[in-house]
């Protein structure tokens, strides 16, 4: 029998404060939506919080195609197509790299394998400015300076240690019997990794593309730094938009580029964002 909970004064406490707090994040959104369909003449009478008059999407289309982002004017559109030509290629290559050396570093273990990882791990908490110069001088070798694929480079290289610790700590629970069966009946390294240890590495890989995928489309310092003209990504797009005045400032459009932004992210979110935390957690525990 199902007994139903009763609201007691914390309960009701704790219910107005979650409210209060989801409130509260949720108001910037708020303002940004409803700003980018207002007239300025709505901006200018009326307050952060009011709602549109209509449903004006001029500021949507001029944030799209015609805003102007420095001497251009052809508005997020460019940005935002190099920023699938990086991101989607960077997102598929980081990820397979790194469930290619979980699979080595969980199940192949040689020796300096654990001093290996070691340096990997110490690889991800390196902050972005620190690899800028030698990463700039790479690229200047290899002659990927400011290319959508040298921003492709850096960031598989930059990824590839986060890849490899989240798909190596998931490999861990696998079995190690199931491995050494394998090998016994002949299977080798190659398909041992394809027929037992990839069909079983779902969630995880949900949870390296959205990270992979959120890091890499949120990267300013990246695409200021190595990418130029028209190779730039849409974060240095929208912060040219932000910052170009071609007399009134215009917040409407603003607000619509800022959103034009952040939707693929956050489309990413709606569609697998459950899967993420479930994805974590399926290997923490072994066994």
């Amino acid at each position: 029998m199902q007994t139903t909970k009763k609201l007691t004064p914390g309960r009701i406490v704790l219910y107005v404060l979650l409210i209060l707090f989801a409130l509260y994040y949720i108001a910037p959104l708020y303002v940004m939506v409803s700003t980018s369909f207002k007239t300025l003449d709505e901006i200018r009478s009326g307050n952060l919080l009011s709602l549109p008059n209509g449903l004006n999407t001029d500021s949507w289309a001029k944030a799209w195609s015609s805003a102007c982002t420095g001497v251009t004017c052809n508005g997020l559109q460019p940005f935002f197509v190099n920023s699938l030509k990086m991101v989607i290629p960077a997102v598929l290559i980081s990820t397979f790299l790194g469930a290619f050396n979980g699979y080595v570093f969980a199940h192949w273990r040689f020796r300096g394998s654990e001093m290996l990882f070691t340096a990997l791990l110490v690889g991800c908490f390196i902050p972005f400015q620190v690899v800028i110069l030698p990463m700039a001088r790479l690229l200047g070798d290899f002659g990927l300076a400011n290319t959508t694929f040298g921003l492709v480079f850096v960031h598989v290289v930059y990824g590839t240690a986060f890849t490899t610790l989240f798909f190596r700590n998931y490999y861990i629970g696998v079995p190690e019997e199931l491995i050494k069966a394998a090998r016994i009946d002949g299977a080798g390294f190659f398909l041992i990794f394809r027929k037992i240890v990839l069909p079983i590495s779902g969630p995880i890989f949900v949870v390296c593309i959205i990270w992979q995928f959120t890091q890499i489309w949120n990267d300013f310092l990246f695409g200021i730094v190595f990418a130029s003209g028209d190779s730039q990504p849409i974060t240095v797009g929208l912060n040219n938009l932000v910052n170009t005045t071609t007399g009134v400032k215009e917040y409407n459009v603003d607000m619509a580029a800022a959103i034009i932004a952040a939707i693929p992210t956050l489309i990413v979110y709606l569609v697998a964002g459950r899967y993420f935390v479930r994805g974590l957690t399926a290997g923490a525990v072994k066994g």
